[in-house]
């Protein structure tokens, strides 16, 4: 038989051999893994190429880029909404001018209003909390879960007779977990709004991210999937919504609609054919990117699984997911900015969750400023009674503080990816460990 005490002593041996025979981190005076720091540009105008061009030349020749100069078989606009809408699966698009107008037209399709409320994520962009305030409605903060979307568990405690629309907003190329969020939805006959707009042709168990709610909306802002530096686009396969949708962002002169709808004072948020030509060129390439940005991750993704006690960000569909980060979590905001610190000094720096805001600790949302003092929606008891600020989101915050993950780009190379393994595999232990 063994000695314990012999076994004991040699297997501490064993481990400090093998401690010693880790590389040294470059924070530590070590060599790093690259000399020119891993990093890209925004995914979509990496792809710009000469059909991106020729649509915006068509433009030109034709001297009408405003889009109800065209006819429909002629309107890029038109024919980007029919191929948007085929691509996510619905049977109506509608393109605008930016995410926000599209959320904005989204709120006036569902009909809210004031006396309403809107349950949306804690950690999202001010265009979700500001395109409820536009609306005259309450918006109602719920936390989020560790797939940074918001927590399906966090929904049902905040419904109140008031409730119109819970807001499931798929963060960071990641979508939320909605088949719960439906079934509650259902149980409570809410309206689903699905907010896309950083994981445009991302899906959910084969299902386009935006076709599953009541409505979907993209934005196509510089920093999405596929850009025309602006642009946005609405989704659903009501018929009503979508006269509503159409209604509004055209100042309500729309005439082509079977219905007695009627008069809506909406806004102007028409796609113009500029616009338009780039996106549907670019929407053409959507599977290609998304390919590109799926491939690099996973390659990451398989280079790093085998290291013990990794804590993953969680993936609601893994198969779904766009790949713009590969994140991981830590017990301590102290010890994810310790393995930050040394991934940068590798030449592989890290993000921590971004292209979101906490927006109950955003001080003007926390003392609920609008845009007059007499705006409605904080004007009603409940309004007044609400709060904000960090004691309606601990969780949130806490999520937020303690992960960390190495952005993908499609256009990165498989040296570019294998540098990022190399410097996880080198810092993650080394860090947890400590």
């Amino acid at each position: 038989m063994v000695d314990r005490r012999n076994f004991l002593a040699a297997a501490a041996a064993a481990a400090m051999t093998s401690a010693d025979a880790a590389p040294q981190l470059a924070v530590n005076g070590g060599a790093p893994v690259r000399s020119k720091p891993l990093g890209g540009p925004n995914w979509g105008p990496q792809y710009y190429d000469g059909k991106e061009q020729r649509q915006l030349e068509e433009v030109l020749e034709s001297h009408n880029p405003f889009r109800f100069s065209n006819p429909l078989d002629k309107s890029k606009v038109a024919i980007f909404e029919n191929e948007y809408a085929a691509r996510m699966q619905t049977k109506y698009a509608l393109a605008v001018t930016s995410g926000t107008a599209a959320l904005h037209v989204a709120m006036a399709a569902l009909e809210v209003g004031p006396g309403d409320e809107v349950i949306l994520p804690a950690w999202t962009w001010y265009s979700c909390y500001n395109t409820v305030v536009q609306a005259g409605a309450l918006p109602v903060f719920a936390e989020i879960d560790e797939s940074f979307n918001i927590d399906p568990q966090a929904i049902e405690p905040l419904i109140t007779p008031q409730t119109k629309v819970v807001m499931a907003v798929h963060l960071q190329g990641n979508p939320a977990d909605m088949d719960p969020i439906l079934a509650i939805a259902r149980k409570h006959r809410l309206k689903i709004l699905e907010d896309a707009s950083q994981s445009v042709g991302a899906s959910y168990h084969g299902k386009p991210l935006g076709s599953m709610g009541d409505i979907g909306i993209y934005s196509l802002q510089q920093s999405k999937t596929i850009t025309a530096g602006e642009g946005g686009a609405l989704v659903t396969s009501d018929p009503y919504l979508f006269e509503r949708a159409c209604r509004f962002h055209d100042v309500s002169v729309r005439k082509d609609f079977p219905s007695k709808l009627g008069f809506i004072p909406g806004l102007n948020y028409r796609m113009n054919e500029f616009t338009g030509g780039v996106l549907l060129a670019q929407l053409r390439k959507l599977d290609t990117i998304i390919g590109d940005a799926r491939r690099n991750a996973r390659r990451v993704y398989g280079g790093i699984r085998d290291l013990p006690a990794l804590h993953w960000r969680h993936l609601p569909d893994p198969e779904g997911e766009l790949g713009t980060g590969i994140f991981l979590g830590f017990r301590s905001r102290d010890e994810r900015e310790r393995y930050a610190d040394a991934m940068k000094a590798e030449g592989v720096p890290v993000s921590a969750p971004g292209g979101s805001v906490i927006l109950p600790i955003v001080p003007e949302i926390e003392h609920k400023v609008t845009v007059t003092p007499r705006w409605p929606s904080f004007s009603s008891d409940r309004g007044k009674s609400i709060r904000y600020g960090r004691e309606c989101c601990p969780r949130t915050i806490d999520i937020l503080n303690r992960f960390a993950g190495v952005l993908m780009n499609p256009k990165y190379t498989e040296r570019d990816t294998q540098d990022a393994i190399a410097a996880v595999r080198k810092v993650y232990p080394a860090i947890v460990r400590a």
